[in-house]
């Protein structure tokens, strides 16, 4: 099988995060990729690369990311050793910001997207829920989470107001046509 990089965008709270596991826990030849985040360490949601901004620009300058981008005042890369994991045939799920993806797909033109939607109701809950943001910071992204995708972005949308199960069942139809990959 060749390789392909499979991109996951959506509002925050969404549940990206979670379908990226689900899909990864039913196919185990999927594997997650990780980014480098100018966060503090350990906050959960997914296994990331802490570093600081004047870091991530030294590595961004030194061409260490096939694609980076800011959103909500941090920064995220993804390693160019991307590009060598799809020539060796592996299929890779990354969280994209919905920005990025016009430069993602001049990079990987043979980049699928999935972009996971919600409800306003269920991003609210589910933002709340995860207890990051403030209220105003939750006001902000459901603004964000009304905002068109960028013109010309290829991308297939994915309900995950259901429960994840559903959403990840429906993911691997998506994904896996014919036949899902051992």
């Amino acid at each position: 099988m060749s390789g392909r990089l499979i991109g996951i965008v959506g509002p925050s709270g969404v549940g990206k995060d979670s379908v990226m596991h689900g899909l990864v826990e039913a196919v185990p030849a999927l594997k997650l990729v990780k980014r480098t985040i100018t966060r503090a360490p350990g906050l959960g949601g997914e296994d990331y690369e802490a570093v600081l901004e004047e870091e991530f620009d030294m590595r961004a300058g030194a061409g260490e990311f096939c694609l980076y981008w800011e959103a909500h005042g941090l920064y995220y890369g993804v390693p160019d050793t991307v590009r060598t994991r799809i020539a060796r045939g592996e299929q890779l799920l990354v969280n994209l910001s919905r920005a990025v993806l016009p430069r993602a797909q001049e990079v990987f033109p043979e980049l699928l997207t999935l972009n996971i939607t919600a409800t306003p109701e269920t991003l609210a809950t589910r933002l709340a829920g995860r207890g990051r943001e403030s209220e105003a910071e939750i006001v902000k992204r459901l603004e964000r989470a009304s905002r068109p995708l960028p013109e010309g972005a290829k991308v297939t949308d994915l309900s995950n107001d259901g429960s994840l199960e559903e959403t990840v069942a429906n993911a691997i139809e998506i994904l896996f046509p014919q036949k899902v990959p051992l």
